[in-house]
């Protein structure tokens, strides 16, 4: 790392100890929710240590980081249960080299300064990580489109005020291909079904979402039709690369947890850490995170040097895939060194064992990760993939 690297990491690591992780457990107790001034002087110190909008260019009015600081500040953030890292917020940063100035001015501007917020609705019912099966439909009218589908999970949608809509076009020469579309969500026809309560405890919920025949104007179409499914690809590995480093980061706080907690529990007459179960247990999520965390800062640093977006998107997959199924392989350990009390949700384990649990579904399960991995393998070899 260089030294504006270790600046990155010290000061995403300070704010962590400092603003987050006192609150984890009045977070579980009220739904996720911490007082409003709290979250409001939380914003205002992650300004003014300069990971604001980390993954926009300062010219833009972001932090302006490369790949490689912002897994180091996201695998930080990952360390803090119940979502509360997400207040450092990463706007849709593959949305400015593609958006009109209409969108820029209207949308992702002040998105990047904090006064928009932005979801994305693009799962459904019968289409998950198989996002081509998506029945949401884009009718093209004289005027602009008419949206309907139903969207499910749409993460962040009762704090966002606009959402990206994936459907499929209808007709004309881009008939059965995707478009995506910015769509205010006090725009008429735009509903919330219900909203599901899952595992874990965010203040981000995740509603289901209704589009009955919502009228947008063309302005509103992200780059050219057709373009939809290229834009949700740049998203996914994006999004799949950060939840890797997540997973790194509450790999590595478990790990320190269940350390602290062993070499001070006593049974049987002897320190707990003392018993080869316990340390084999260690030993192996050690093993693990080193070789995860390897993983994931080769991959950024590779897409800050310029890779074939082709191996990025293998690489991301990869990354996600070993480091999320690691960080459940280490939770179901730290757990079972805590025992009883890992049971507890005042207990970190007991709620990364449950939080972590999606990170193995959401931006593609790990079978899907599989399949993109096997599909690159075939097309390109084993060396383009990891050398």
């Amino acid at each position: 790392m260089s030294d504006t690297d270790r600046s990155v990491q010290a000061a995403a690591h300070r704010f962590v100890e400092e603003e987050l992780i006192p609150h984890e457990v009045e977070a579980e107790m009220n739904g996720g929710a911490i007082p409003p001034e709290v979250k409001k002087r939380q914003k205002r110190r992650v300004s003014e240590l300069g990971l604001h909008a980390m993954n926009i260019p300062a010219e833009l009015g972001g932090a302006g980081l490369t790949s490689f600081q912002q897994v180091l500040v996201s695998e930080q953030v990952g360390r803090v249960t119940n979502a509360l890292g997400w207040v450092i917020d990463a706007p849709a940063s593959w949305l400015p080299k593609v958006a009109s100035e209409f969108q820029m001015e209207t949308w992702v501007l002040p998105a990047i300064r904090g006064e928009r917020k932005e979801c994305y609705a693009i799962t459904e019912e019968n289409a998950g990580s198989d996002v081509d099966d998506i029945e949401a439909s884009a009718r093209q009218t004289e005027d602009g489109y008419v949206l309907n589908g139903v969207k499910w999970h749409v993460t962040s949608a009762n704090l966002a005020d606009h959402c990206f809509f994936q459907g499929k076009l209808t007709g004309g020469k881009h008939a059965g291909s995707h478009g995506f579309f910015i769509v205010d969500l006090d725009t008429p026809g735009v509903e919330v079904v219900r909203t599901p309560t899952y595992m874990h405890n965010y203040p981000a919920h995740h509603p289901i979402l209704s589009f009955t025949e919502v009228e947008v104007p063309r302005a509103n179409l992200v780059g050219e039709e057709g373009q939809g499914m290229g834009f949700a690809y740049e998203w996914f590995r994006y999004e799949r690369l950060m939840i890797a480093a997540r997973c790194c980061g509450a790999a590595e706080r478990l790990i320190q947890e269940a350390t602290e907690f062993a070499t001070g529990r006593r049974a049987g007459g002897n320190l707990i850490s003392e018993y080869q179960a316990i340390q084999f247990m260690l030993a192996d999520s050690l093993t693990e995170l080193w070789a995860a965390r390897l993983m994931m800062y080769q991959v950024a640093q590779g897409i800050d040097a310029g890779i074939d977006v082709k191996v990025q998107h293998a690489q991301c997959s990869m990354a996600k895939l070993y480091a999320s199924e690691m960080a459940n392989r280490v939770a179901d350990r730290a757990l079972q060194i805590f025992g009883g009390r890992g049971y507890m949700r005042e207990n970190v384990a007991e709620r990364f064992y449950r939080e972590l649990r999606v990170d193995r579904i959401w931006e593609g399960t790990s079978e899907i990760q599989r399949v993109i991995i096997a599909s690159q393998l075939y097309k390109r070899g084993s060396n383009a993939l990891i050398g």
